[in-house]
Order: structure tokens, then C-alpha cells, then sequence
């Protein structure tokens, strides 16, 4: 009896060591995914007097890769349902790794755009893969929180590379800058396919799926998510590819000063995603239902975003990064929460799939938001539209799940 007891004790020790490595893998390449896509915003200020960008040029390159991932979005989800997560979130890691590489060869600006493409499909595979891995391999009790550790990963890597790239640029040039962060994704693809190979599906879940696209799409679960996202994407990516340029506008800081005030909103969101990673198993274990647990995490977060649009009336860069950064606060908490009750409440065999298709709505109106602020840059009406725009998304977002699901419930446990 006592070494049945021991085999057991270590098995379970095998599995959780295996879980633990799962969500730091999982972490790292979510980071690394904002580490590349991040650099060109930093080195706007470099890359524009070298190639005479103006903003809407600026912003079309925004554009085409926000367009480029929601078309290979379209295909993400059968992609990895069909590949299984081990192979499909390989592929995309060493992909989107050449394509931050190619930007080093790139001097025209068709060139930064077949570059940013590249980059834009290997990246679409990161948050359905991730999800669909935590869906798959972890119990339901622990997968919350490890999808607010893993929702942290972009904030950690927003928080690193305004730091580091902008001074590393300046001292190598800005080609050195991605190729070395482009180079990043190929020594996590070693660990990845060393550390994942005896990773087994809990339950009856099987790794690799298919499903009829009719179910998915008269499934009012999967309009909730896609609206959720349609809404609450835009601001994250108008934040991380037009904040930069606010504060060298707004302030008038240079390159070497931008990494601070990034910094400092990165990291609030980061504490924005692991709050939201802890609060809703808080809230269950209060008592609360799922469904109230869920919205009720929601709603707080929505509210705290309201504080955003106050950055425009400030005269400091430093409160306007603290206002700005409890919006992405906000955001990464309310994200966080659209994830996990993806999670839970859609059929596992068709996580991926589902927020792919959410991710294709964020990338869109992320696209909408990019070219307005172009748009409305260019014509003097400055970044109002925006902010305004960011300050009600949440509620409107919050609203739409409830219209869809007005009550939760657990089916992946």
C-alpha cells in the first residue's frame, strides 16, 4: 500500500511539475509575441526620420497587420484544432520570429509591410494556442488563475522592451533591435518542444478536433465572445501602437525618454491581469455563482476604465501614464475574465476556434481605431475620439455578453 501511496504522491508531482512548466512556456511566448510586435511603435521616432513616414502612412502599417491577423485568424482555430497545440503554437512561434527578423532587411515601406504580415500570422496563433493548452491541461479550479499569470505575459514584455529597445537601438541601430528580439522566439521554441512532449489531455478531451462551423456560429456563447472582443480589443491596440507617439507628441519626450511612461502603464495593466486571475476564484469562493462571480469581475473593471480618458486633460506625462495605465489596468482584468469564461463555458473542442473568431473581431475594430487616430490626427481633432471611445467600451462590452448569455454556466470542469 505505501508504494502504491508513493507512485501516486510522485505522479502527482510529475503532472504538476508538467503544469507549472505548461503556464511559464505559455507566459514567455505570450511575451515574446509583444516584444516583436511592439519594437516598431518604440522606434517610430527613428524609423520616420529615416523614411519620411507621415501618420497615415504610419498608421497603414498598423493596419496591414491588424488585417493580416484577422484574415489568418479565420483559419487559426481549425489550424490548431486540427494540428494540436504542441505542433501548431511550434509553427507559429518560429514564424512570427522570422518575420520580427525580416523588418532588419526591409527599406521600403512595401517591405516593412510583407514584414509585418509575416509577423502578424505566426502572432494570431498565441492566444487561441494558449487558451485552448490551459482548456485542455488544466483542471478548472486552477485554470483562472493561470490564464490571468499568462494574460500578465504582455504586459511584462510592454514593460521590458520600451526599456530596453529604444537604448539598444541607439547604441546598435535599429536593425540590430529585431533581429535580436526576432532571434528571442527560437530559443523558447527548444524548451517548448522538449518540455510539452508528455503533456496528455485531461478527461476525454481530445487534443486535436473537428466540428461543423454552423454549430459554432448559431452557438450564442460564440457571438458573446466575438462582441466582447469586437469592443474591448480596439483599446489595447490603439494603446500599444499609438502611446509612444501621444507622449512624444503630447510631452514632447524623445526616444530615450518614452520607455518610462510605457512602463509604468504596462505594468499596471500586468497588475491588471493577475488581480483579475485571483478575484473571480475569490468571488466563487465567497459563494457567488459563476455567472455573478464572472459579471461582477467584469462590471468592476469596466467602471475603473472610466478614470482613461482623463489622461487628455492632465499637464504631467507621468499622471497621464498612471490614468492611461488604469485603463489598461481595466482592460487586461476584463480580458482576462472574457478568456476564462471562454474557457468554461465553451465546448473544448472548439476553444480555439471560438476566440479566434473574437480575435478576428479585435483585430478589425483594432484596425478601425488605428486608421481613425490617423485620420483624426492628420485633420486636428487630436486624440479625443479615441479615448472617448476607449472610456465606454467595457460597459458596452458587458452589456453585449449579457444579451447573449444572460446566465453562465460551467462546461469544461
Amino acid at each position: 500500500m505505501t508504494s502504491v501511496v508513493s507512485g501516486d504522491a510522485t505522479a502527482d508531482r510529475g503532472a504538476q511539475r508538467l503544469m507549472v512548466m505548461l503556464v511559464v512556456l505559455l507566459f514567455v511566448g505570450n511575451a515574446l509575441n509583444y516584444v516583436d510586435r511592439q519594437v516598431l511603435a518604440l522606434l517610430k521616432p527613428t524609423l520616420e526620420a529615416q523614411f519620411h513616414w507621415n501618420d497615415a502612412e504610419y498608421a497603414h502599417l498598423g493596419s496591414a497587420f491588424q488585417i493580416a491577423a484577422a484574415a489568418a485568424l479565420l483559419f487559426v482555430g481549425w489550424f490548431v484544432d486540427r494540428l494540436g497545440v504542441r505542433l501548431a503554437y511550434g509553427v507559429a512561434v518560429a514564424t512570427w520570429s522570422l518575420g520580427g527578423m525580416a523588418h532588419a532587411l526591409a527599406v521600403t515601406m512595401q517591405q516593412f509591410v510583407a514584414a509585418r504580415i509575416v509577423l502578424a500570422v505566426g502572432e494570431s496563433v498565441s492566444t487561441p494556442a494558449g487558451l485552448k493548452a490551459a482548456t485542455l491541461y488544466l483542471p478548472a479550479r486552477q485554470r483562472n488563475l493561470a490564464i490571468g499569470l499568462v494574460n500578465t505575459a504582455p504586459n511584462i514584455g510592454a514593460i521590458l522592451t520600451p526599456l530596453l529597445i529604444p537604448p539598444f537601438a541607439l547604441a546598435f541601430g535599429w536593425k540590430a533591435a529585431f533581429v535580436v528580439t526576432g532571434s528571442l522566439g527560437f530559443a523558447w521554441l527548444v524548451g517548448w518542444m522538449l518540455a510539452t512532449r508528455k503533456l496528455q489531455p485531461l478527461g476525454h478531451m481530445p487534443e486535436r478536433s473537428s466540428f461543423r462551423w454552423s454549430e459554432l456560429l448559431h452557438d450564442r456563447r460564440t457571438w458573446a465572445v466575438i462582441g466582447a472582443k469586437a469592443l474591448t480589443d480596439c483599446v489595447w491596440w490603439f494603446v500599444l501602437f499609438w502611446m509612444p507617439d501621444f507622449f512624444n507628441r503630447q510631452f514632447a519626450m524623445g526616444q530615450a525618454a518614452l520607455g518610462w511612461p510605457i512602463a509604468i502603464i504596462f505594468s499596471l495593466a500586468a497588475l491588471g491581469a493577475v488581480t483579475s486571475g485571483a478575484f473571480y476564484p475569490l468571488l466563487l469562493a465567497r459563494g457567488l455563482s459563476v455567472n455573478a462571480a464572472r459579471k461582477f469581475s467584469m462590471l468592476f473593471y469596466a467602471l475603473v476604465v472610466l478614470a482613461m480618458p482623463l489622461a487628455l486633460t492632465v499637464t504631467s506625462p507621468w499622471l497621464a501614464a498612471v490614468l492611461i495605465g488604469l485603463g489598461l489596468f481595466a482592460h487586461q482584468g476584463f480580458s482576462t475574465n472574457i478568456l476564462g469564461m471562454t474557457a468554461d463555458i465553451i465546448p473544448a473542442d472548439r476553444v480555439a476556434s471560438v476566440i479566434a473568431l473574437g480575435a478576428v473581431a479585435g483585430n478589425l475594430s483594432g484596425t478601425g481605431i488605428i486608421e481613425l487616430a490617423g485620420w483624426s490626427l492628420g485633420h486636428g481633432h487630436g486624440y479625443v475620439p479615441m479615448f472617448a471611445i476607449c472610456g465606454g467600451a467595457y460597459l458596452a462590452a458587458l452589456a453585449v455578453i449579457q444579451t447573449f448569455v444572460p446566465r453562465l454556466k460551467l462546461v469544461n470542469a
